[in-house]
């Protein structure tokens, strides 16, 4: 990364060892390593970014309540607040029994066809999202449990791994039955950390990763989405599909969906025509979350840095680089891009990073297929997911579970789950020597 003339150092929330000499990516392999944030910016960002955080942090409360900052909480939600689905700004947890809660996991809900803008179609009577709670007096939508059904593979070498592949069902739903052609595809709360970063990517650098030739049979595009602030169809990067334009839509569309709070970009409620006591209940202000303080939120989520790798002179973890390379996982997981101009925070702004993601989306496979459209992803379609950080979840969240909806317990499952254009850098996996694939694994951990 570029040096930057001028930093600043703090104390607190600003303060970490930088492995590099921008400061944006860190030697902190610590539980706090996902909340560390870049320091080399003025006191009046920083202490925006502070107060971001705060917000970000804060559990919000139903009106009317003496703490005008955070009241605002439905009528119905998912969550108290954003930490609650990114704990620690990592990754969230999909339920193991159905008896369990979705505590930082939620379900999006579509039907068929598609809206004004491209964009999937909400359900009549429970919108684009499953919110389970309600503030008194208004019921939430219902509930979802996950049960799992296991199958097993088999590795070369005689070593054996089971996949679980969950089942979902819709209980407790008060209003009205969910729709038999109702789509639905369950997600759990990713990192939260380097979006500035993701960000200040320019939209010609993706549209370049679309058009290379690849190996593998592996393709890539970018999804294009509305973009509700400038009125334009452009390419996105955030979201499991990439169906978000920019962070801030992301930001705004997190708060009205999962915690009901109102903002200048979803000024209104989030309650259906049929939810009847939800579109009566009382407000005390409108938006909730003014411009200022979205911009806030913003702020912080754009200066929170990035683990650096660790032990990369490990010969184990260098042999294992050289395999993720060789068979292909690279190709969409791509190391090293090249942030762009970026006037709305220029310290982001021609940064070398290390997401291993082109943010382009794949057809993944029937396995994980969700079989939900989201503008032009397709129901096999994700986005590749940066794994920058990914050898820190289990210690930092205490668990090991990823993929969109958490289904893989470990980072083993995680890769025999990729289909459809990763069809055969799976193939390669499982026919490796077992001491090349825990190589692999090794540098997945060490990033």
């Amino acid at each position: 990364m570029r040096t930057l003339a001028g930093a600043l150092l703090f104390l607190g929330a600003f303060e970490a060892v930088a492995a590099d000499a921008s400061g944006f990516e860190i030697a902190d392999a610590s539980r706090e390593a996902f909340s560390r944030l870049y320091a080399g910016v003025s006191p009046s960002i920083r202490e925006q970014a502070l107060r971001g955080r705060g917000l970000f942090r804060a559990s919000w409360v139903i009106p009317p309540a003496a703490d005008s900052d955070i009241v605002g909480l439905g009528p119905i939600y998912n969550q108290l607040s954003c930490l609650s689905c990114h704990p620690k700004n990592g990754r969230g947890k999909a339920p193991d029994t159905p008896e369990q809660a979705m505590r930082s996991m939620l379900v999006r809900l579509s039907a068929p066809g598609k809206g004004p803008h491209g964009g999937p179609l909400p359900v009549t009577a429970y919108g684009d999202q499953l919110n389970e709670q309600g503030i008194p007096g208004v019921p939430g939508e219902g509930r979802v449990s996950v049960s799992y059904s296991e199958s097993e593979i088999k590795l070369a070498g005689g070593e054996s791994v089971k996949l679980r592949m969950p089942a979902y069902r819709f209980t407790d739903l008060h209003y009205d039955p969910m729709p038999a052609d109702a789509l639905f595809s369950p997600r759990v709360g990713p990192p939260v950390f380097g979006m500035g970063l993701l960000e200040a990517v320019d939209e010609q650098t993706l549209i370049d990763l679309a058009g290379k030739a690849k190996p593998f049979g592996i393709q890539g595009r970018p999804n294009r989405v509305w973009d509700a602030e400038k009125r334009a169809t452009v390419v996105g990067r955030f979201g499991l599909k990439a169906n978000v334009a920019t962070l801030k839509q992301q930001a705004a569309g997190a708060f009205i969906g999962d915690m009901g709070i109102t903002s200048p970009l979803h000024p209104q409620e989030n309650c259906t025509t049929v939810q009847v006591a939800c579109r009566q209940a009382p407000t005390l202000q409108q938006p909730e979350l003014n411009n200022e303080r979205l911009e806030s939120v913003l702020t912080y989520l754009r200066l929170l840095q990035v683990p650096a790798r660790r032990r990369s002179d490990d010969p184990v973890v260098q042999t294992g680089e050289k395999i993720f390379a060789e068979i292909g996982c690279a190709v969409c997981h791509v190391p090293t891009l090249t942030t762009g101009d970026f006037p709305q925070m220029p310290v982001l702004a021609g940064q070398t990073i290390h997401p291993y993601s082109d943010l382009l989306l794949h057809d993944m496979g029937e396995g994980l297929a969700d079989g939900r459209p989201d503008y032009e992803a397709g129901g096999r379609d994700w986005r590749t997911p940066p794994l920058w950080g990914i050898g820190l979840i289990e210690a930092i969240n205490e668990h090991s579970q990823f993929l969109h909806d958490g289904r893989a317990r470990n980072l083993t499952e995680a890769v025999l789950w990729h289909g459809g254009e990763a069809a055969a850098s799976r193939q390669v996996f499982i026919d490796l020597p077992s001491a090349k694939r825990e190589a692999l694994l090794a540098f997945l951990r060490s990033l």
